[in-house]
């Protein structure tokens, strides 16, 4: 009944289906949220983003000032100005230029701007890669803004809608990154619904109530603030982003009932009874993810994958609850954070909520894919092997395993 019922919001709010990149999905989803400013400077890969708006632009599609600048730090720096007067914004970035952007990512949390940003990930020089992973994403993993992981080029459109009815609502106000696989995501084709305009902007309709610069009601931004406020200006952030999650439900419970989707923030796979779980975020790793899953139940193993794709505010309680009851866990990294304990930083996260709730669970550190390294629905099965020959010993490892190393 749920399904039909779906399959019918569908047909109506369903424009067209297009074949498009991540990339290509995610400037359809600025197009559909009728943005007024967009700030772009080009980087790999994520330049044919800027590329399509500036098409949509150039050809009347999109009623927006498109802003060439001069750096990455610059199209960040534009978006502020504009968001603070009012403005709808976007940009996008990756990895060196979203490490230009790094001081301007406080500033605009700081600032309490819902600015939207799509960031396909890319690993980080040094040595050069334009290949992909994650690592320019954990770098900004503390800068104070929401952050979305999908899966799906019709995610990443579905996402950034969705971006904009939480950052622009006042008990939010906070900027939003949607994030995903850079090349094997932002330069793959796949089939994207696109929704009738009307839809979305009825779903997005602009806050007229929150603060603004406006020379009739004069208000100061970006002051210097004594020790006695800064503190509880930044816990202000602080507070925004961790009350953040009860909106960002609502928004995806709206969606869902408006444009028959399906979206939580974790995505369960064959869980209810799973004894090995895979914890996964981003596209290829968590599609091998549930592969390999497949492939392991044919073979006896009640074997599962719970994919973040909430990344912050970090979705605690969704995650204990998912992997309490399972045997043991595997949290799989495709970024890095060198010199911790442990180098896989979701891992961390993971290995943090299970602790604030009170869970002892077996969990080991993964890290795999990095610089779009192949990964191979073999090595995720593998995985669950081991999670059950460690489960058998009892013996699990102390330290991270860096999986697909040469040599």
């Amino acid at each position: 009944m749920a399904v039909t019922k779906a399959l019918s919001v569908r047909e109506e709010v369903v424009k067209e289906r297009l074949g498009l990149t991540s990339n290509y999905a995610a400037a359809y989803a600025v197009k559909s949220v009728d943005v007024d400013v967009i700030a772009a400077y080009p980087i790999t890969p994520q330049t044919t983003i800027i590329e399509k708006l500036a098409e949509f632009v150039a050809n009347g599609e999109i009623d927006a000032e498109y802003i060439p600048v001069e750096s990455e730090h610059s199209a960040l720096s534009a978006v502020i100005g504009a968001a603070a007067a009012g403005a709808r914004v976007f940009t996008a970035t990756s990895a060196q230029g979203l490490e230009f952007m790094h001081e301007v990512l406080y500033i605009t949390s700081g600032l309490r701007l819902p600015v939207v940003m799509a960031v396909p990930g890319r690993a980080l020089s040094a040595p050069i890669s334009i290949h992909g992973d994650y690592q320019d994403i954990m770098s900004a993993r503390d800068a104070g803004w929401v952050v979305m992981i999908a899966s799906s080029a019709q995610e990443v459109y579905d996402s950034i809608i969705m971006a904009y009815r939480i950052a622009e609502d006042n008990r939010v106000l906070l900027p939003v990154m949607v994030s995903y696989d850079g090349f094997l995501m932002s330069h793959t084709t796949e089939p994207v619904e696109i929704y009738h305009e009307e839809y979305v902007r009825k779903f997005t309709p602009r806050n007229l109530n929150r603060p603004r610069l406006d020379p009739r009601k004069p208000i100061t931004v970006g002051v210097i603030a004594s020790p006695d406020w800064y503190y509880e200006i930044k816990y202000q952030v602080v507070n925004a982003l961790k009350e953040s999650k009860g909106v960002i439900k609502e928004v995806h419970d709206e969606f869902n009932k408006t444009f028959g989707t399906n979206y939580d923030i974790v995505e369960r796979f064959m869980l209810d009874d799973a004894d090995y779980v895979l914890i996964t975020y981003g596209g290829a790793s968590t599609g091998n993810a549930k592969e390999a899953a497949i492939r392991a139940r044919e073979r006896g193993l009640r074997a599962g994958v719970l994919r973040i794709r909430l990344f912050r505010p970090f979705p605690t309680d969704e995650v204990v609850n998912a992997i309490k009851d399972a045997r043991a866990v595997a949290v799989i990294d495709r970024a890095l954070s060198p010199g911790n304990t442990y180098e896989g930083p979701v891992f961390n996260d993971v290995v943090s909520a299970l602790y604030s709730r009170g869970v002892n669970k077996p969990v080991i550190s993964v890290v795999h894919g990095i610089s779009q390294r192949t990964m191979l629905v073999d090595d995720f099965y593998n995985l669950y092997k081991m999670l059950d020959e460690y489960s058998r010993t009892g013996e699990y490892p102390r330290k991270t395993i860096f999986m697909g190393l040469r040599g």
